[in-house]
């Protein structure tokens, strides 16, 4: 679980909730004609923007962004100094049985049981980042999307409500409640926008530069350890990744 994020959204809901709620009766800002010009305007504009698949899948990835835990360069590297411990006292081709759910790393163990050719591994790891970024691209994509459209759909359910307004001017205690539902759409729009929206956005693009540094790692630590399979000049080289003052070597 990614507490930072989870932890943002909570405190940024709590900081806006408890505002409104100092500021008198809160059922002012509940307003059912609004929730649904906004959040399905937003969602019907987004399904017409991307296909349904790409919806689904960036909706998926976003939930993600809470639910992984973020690893750190050091653990990779520390994965990359056993697979050369490994194959130092097992041989290369020992690394085809080593069990992971991480394919990218099963990839590189399979490339350096069949000595492949730095060139190779080079190319591999082109392709694999080039992949991961189209992928994450569309997820960050569809979020900045829905920045955009939320405020949009807040902005014209205001319209809305100022026509209603606007045709009950022979009503003067009418027009200040009028008005506020009128403008409870933008208000909407805005916090989904600023709150949800565009920070979840932020994390995608984040886990992108992560997982990036991950795939480096791993494949330089590849190619490392067919010129020389030996774990401390494999972690010499890929040190050179993290952060000195985080810079460890326990063997």
């Amino acid at each position: 679980m990614d507490i930072a994020t989870l932890g943002g959204l909570i405190i940024g809901l709590t900081m806006v909730g408890g505002a409104i709620y100092m500021g008198g009766d809160s059922f002012l800002f509940i307003n059912l004609p609004s929730i649904l010009i906004v959040i399905g305007g937003t969602l019907a504009a987004i399904c017409v923007a991307f296909p349904f698949e790409e919806v689904r899948q960036a909706i998926a990835a976003g939930f993600k962004a809470f639910a992984s835990r973020k690893v750190r360069p050091q653990e990779v590297v520390d994965i990359m100094i056993r697979v050369a411990d490994i194959s130092r006292r097992e041989g290369l081709v020992a690394l085809e049985n080593i069990q992971t759910e991480n394919k990218v790393l099963k990839k590189a163990c399979q490339l350096i049981a069949d000595n492949a050719d730095p060139d190779i591994i080079r190319d591999t790891l082109r392709i694999e980042i080039s992949s991961m970024k189209r992928r994450h691209r569309i997820g960050q994509e569809v979020f900045r999307k829905l920045a955009g459209f939320a405020p949009a759909f807040g902005m014209i359910g205001t319209l809305i409500g100022l026509v209603q307004m606007l045709a009950r001017l022979d009503d003067p205690k009418a027009i200040g409640p009028a008005m506020a539902v009128a403008i409870i759409t933008t208000f909407y729009g805005s916090v989904l926008a600023n709150l949800i929206f565009l920070p979840i956005a932020g994390k995608l693009n984040a886990r992108t530069l992560q997982e990036t540094l991950h795939m480096e790692i791993i494949f330089e630590g590849a190619k490392s350890i067919l010129e020389n399979n030996n774990p401390r000049l494999v972690y010499e080289k890929l040190s050179s990744f993290i952060a000195p003052q985080e810079r460890r070597y326990d063997r």
